[in-house]
């Protein structure tokens, strides 16, 4: 069935602006991660290098982030996460450079000047919810940057009282005590640690993060070192919030540590960074390993998440090498991204990812965007066939509420099911292996026509309703919907004839936007496959 939505689109955006965004809001849309210091310079300042070795600020403000929100929805993203807006630190140089990521906050009820003014802020959010997109911002509340791990000046933070602090000591991983009471940092850089059990400081941040979400129209919070505060702080907080509120849980591939972050006692989401773990192991090498590990990590989290459709899915962010340090094989990369826009989740890119940046870690996977020219990259057009499919899904059907199911798994990868589309997933890399081939069972009559999206292609279903993949032009993803069912996406030839329900124009990835400078439009992505067999991106 295909929906009809006739609300102006003037009235929607009003609607997002005005009325908090759900959870249930937030399941259907797809976010594009930004450090704003790095992802693009104001119009009125010529562009400069960034030697990210330097660890100091390159000029990124919200004035540029909002000038080049066409890059972004063009993308088919309905959704951006800004690093810390919160002033920061702002003495001396450290012995790790600038507080350019935003992360050292000292006061959160003042905004960091570096990034621009309380009206460009403002401005950015305005602009987000005219596109029908949502704004996510990043908060650091369980600690603030000082000077000495012994004698603190307290004078610039929000509290400035040393009886809102834990006295300074030094963490015990592991030790759950520890890591809620303990200090992030070093004698270098110290990072108090603020007692979120005091009840001043509870109603106080209440109090501050009420105000600031509905002062600068944000849509949700991402919550940097969840885990270290106290769990029964996390639903008084974010109820004050009244938005979706995703956690940083840090960890590997064990979803016990991170699924127990998830639910009403905690927060509506956390990072998936098990997934993320599994995914790394199975895809960044090309090859028959660690399928095993990825299946369990599924299995698992459909166990112990209370609700996976929320997740935060990830194969990057500022935390962790960028994909193409870890491999340059693209089909590692487009394989790995396939299960985080398909699976169960909200998929999350980060900023760069689709110019195959290569930063190793902190601080050489924090590059600046605009060296790239923004260009159309493969992994670009990509990741918008990806956004487009996602976005016709989540508006025409209850896809997005949906739970993936796997249909089979062997050495060389598997198959999902999510609603009604199929997913064939594999690690072989891009070198043809015309050996290699995963046999798939479906929920679909023999004969069923389908319509591989990757590349247009058409399949038809065979006896015993089986399909098979075989790679004979490398291991290119596939995503198979059946044939009727595409009707009115845009995608490979049909017509659109859907209205974003997100408020947005449905038809963003065609690019037609009267600002955009660039026109991006997206083309066959069966072109790109041959020519990612040639050369690695």
């Amino acid at each position: 069935m295909f929906l009809s939505f006739s609300v102006p689109l003037l009235l929607l955006a009003w609607a997002h602006s005005a009325a908090a965004a759900t959870a249930d809001e937030w399941r259907g849309r797809s976010i594009y991660q930004i450090i704003t210091d790095r992802y693009a310079l104001p119009s009125s300042t010529p562009k400069s290098d960034c030697d990210v070795s330097r660890q100091t600020f390159c000029g990124g403000t919200w004035n540029g982030i909002r000038e080049n929100l066409d890059y972004i929805q063009n993308a088919g993203f309905t959704a951006i996460w800004i690093s810390p807006i919160n002033k920061n630190y702002e003495g001396p140089r450290t012995a790790y450079g600038d507080p350019y990521h935003g992360y050292w906050v000292t006061d959160v009820s003042q905004l960091n000047s570096k990034f621009g003014t309380a009206d460009d802020l403002k401005a950015l959010s305005a602009d987000l919810h005219k596109r029908g997109m949502l704004l996510m911002v990043d908060i650091v509340v369980n600690n603030v940057m000082v000077t000495s791990t012994t004698n603190p000046d307290y004078s610039d933070c929000f509290f400035k009282d040393a009886s809102f602090y834990h006295p300074y000591c030094p963490i015990v991983w592991g030790d759950t005590q520890s890591e809620q009471t303990c200090w992030f940092g070093d004698e270098k850089v110290p990072l108090a640690d603020v007692d979120t059990t005091n009840p001043t400081v509870i109603q106080r941040y209440g109090d501050w993060i009420q105000g600031m979400v509905k002062e600068y129209g944000i849509d949700g919070l991402r919550i940097d070192a969840a885990k270290h505060v106290q769990k029964s702080f996390w639903p008084t907080f974010c109820g004050k919030a009244g938005v979706f509120c995703m956690g940083e849980v840090f960890g590997g591939a064990e979803v016990d540590p991170i699924a127990e972050w998830q639910g009403p006692d905690a927060l509506d989401s956390v990072l998936n960074f098990p997934m993320y773990a599994a995914l790394r192991d199975a895809y960044s090498i090309p090859g028959p390993a660690n399928i095993t590990q990825l299946d369990q990590v599924f299995q698992d989290s459909k166990k112990k998440f209370k609700d996976t459709t929320l997740l935060g899915n990830f194969v990057e962010n500022h935390d962790v090498p960028r994909w193409h340090n870890l491999s340059v094989d693209p089909q590692s990369l487009y394989n790995a991204m396939t299960w985080n826009f398909m699976a169960d989740g909200i998929p999350i890119v980060y900023y760069g990812q689709e110019q195959s940046f290569s930063g190793s870690g902190d601080p050489n996977n924090r590059e600046a965007l605009w060296p790239s020219n923004y260009a159309n990259t493969t992994t670009y057009q990509y990741i918008t066939l990806l956004n487009k499919l996602r976005n016709f899904l989540v508006n025409t059907t209850d896809w997005a509420k949906s739970e993936t199911e796997i249909l089979t798994s062997s050495p060389h990868g598997f198959a999902f099911l999510k609603g009604s589309i199929i997913s064939i997933l594999t690690n072989i890399g891009s070198p043809p292996q015309a050996g290699v081939h995963i046999s798939v069972k479906t929920p679909w009559e023999t004969t069923t026509a389908l319509t591989n999206v990757i590349t247009c292609t058409q399949w038809v279903v065979g006896s015993n309703r089986m399909v098979d993949a075989q790679y004979s032009l490398g291991g290119v993803p596939v995503v198979l919907v059946p044939s009727d069912q595409l009707k009115g996406s845009g995608l490979c030839g049909t017509e659109l004839a859907y209205v974003d329900s997100h408020g947005g124009k449905a038809d963003a990835l065609n690019a037609n936007s009267a600002r955009s400078p660039r026109n991006l439009s997206i083309i066959p992505f069966v072109a790109a496959v041959a020519a990612s067999l040639k050369f690695l991106l």
